[in-house]
C-alpha cells in the first residue's frame, strides 16, 4: 500500500513508523560495533536461509517491532529449541537488544534493522515461519493517520504467505479501537482462522511476556487485547 505515484517521480511507499533514533549510550554504540557482525542480519535482495544462519533447523518465530527486546529476549531464553528472528528500525532498541544477548549468552535470536515489510518481501521465504508476532504497534491515533497502521489487509496477507500451514500470527494492543481494526482486517483475509472464535480476543497467552510498557498501561487503565490467527 502506498501514495500515487506521480508522473516522473519515484514510488515511496506509506510507512508505518517514523525514525526516531533517540540517543544511543556508549554501552548500545559498541554493541552494535561489535556485536552485530556475531547477531545481526543485513537485508540485501536474498532470501534468507535459516537453516544456514542458525547452523540447524529449528522452529522459527520473527518479531516485528521488538523495541528494547525485553520480550524477544525472554522468549529466546525460555526456548532454546526455537529460532526468533528479531526485527526493528530503531538502532537505540537493537543496540540495546544486542548488548543484553552477549550478557544472557543467548545465541538463538538474530536481528535485522530495516523496514519489516521490505524484509517480509524480500528477505523471508513463503511458508518459512512458524509464528509472526506483532505487539503493541503504534496505533497513529488520528483519523488522518490511520492509513500508516501497519495492520492492513496487504499486510495481513503478506504475513500470511510467510506462515506455514498452522502458523499463528499473534497480535497484541491496548488500544481498544486499533484492535478492532485488526480484527476486522483478519477476518476479512481469507485463509485465516481465528483461534478464539470469530470477533473474540484473548487473553494473555504465557508465550507473551509481560513488557514495562504493558504494565505501565496496565497502571493507567488500559486493557490489553491478544490476537491469534492460524493460517488454514
Amino acid at each position: 500500500m502506498g501514495l500515487p505515484q506521480r508522473a516522473g517521480q519515484p514510488y515511496r511507499p506509506i510507512r508505518s513508523f517514523v525514525r526516531r533514533e533517540g540517543r544511543i549510550t556508549p554501552s548500545q554504540q559498541r554493541a552494535l560495533t561489535r556485536l552485530w557482525p556475531r547477531y545481526g542480519l543485513n537485508a540485501g535482495e536474498q532470501p534468507f536461509d535459516f537453516a544456514e544462519i542458525f547452523g540447524r533447523r529449528a522452529p522459527c518465530i520473527l518479531e516485528i517491532g521488538f523495541g528494547d527486546g525485553v520480550s524477544l529476549l525472554q522468549q529466546a531464553q525460555a526456548h532454546p529449541e526455537n529460532h526468533y528472528l528479531g526485527i526493528e528500525v530503531h538502532r537505540p532498541g537493537v543496540g540495546r537488544l544486542l548488548h543484553a544477548m552477549e550478557g544472557a549468552g543467548v545465541e538463538n535470536v538474530r536481528v535485522v534493522c530495516e523496514d519489516a515489510v521490505s524484509v517480509l518481501r524480500r528477505n523471508i521465504p513463503d511458508r518459512s515461519l512458524d509464528v509472526v508476532q506483532l505487539f503493541f504497534p503504534d496505533p497513529w491515533p488520528k483519523k488522518r493517520h490511520h492509513k500508516r497502521r501497519i495492520v492492513q489487509p496487504d499486510f495481513a496477507q503478506l504475513v500470511r504467505s510467510k506462515l506455514r500451514s498452522g502458523g499463528h500470527f499473534h497480535l497484541a494492543t491496548d488500544w481498544e479501537e486499533y484492535a478492532q481494526q485488526m480484527m476486522g482486517v483478519l477476518e476479512s483475509t481469507p485463509g485465516y482462522r481465528n483461534t478464539a472464535g470469530r470477533g473474540n480476543f484473548l487473553p494473555r497467552p504465557d508465550s507473551r511476556p509481560l513488557t514495562k510498557f504493558e504494565l505501565r498501561g496496565q497502571r493507567l487503565g488500559h486493557s490489553v487485547r491478544d490476537l491469534i490467527f492460524e493460517r488454514r
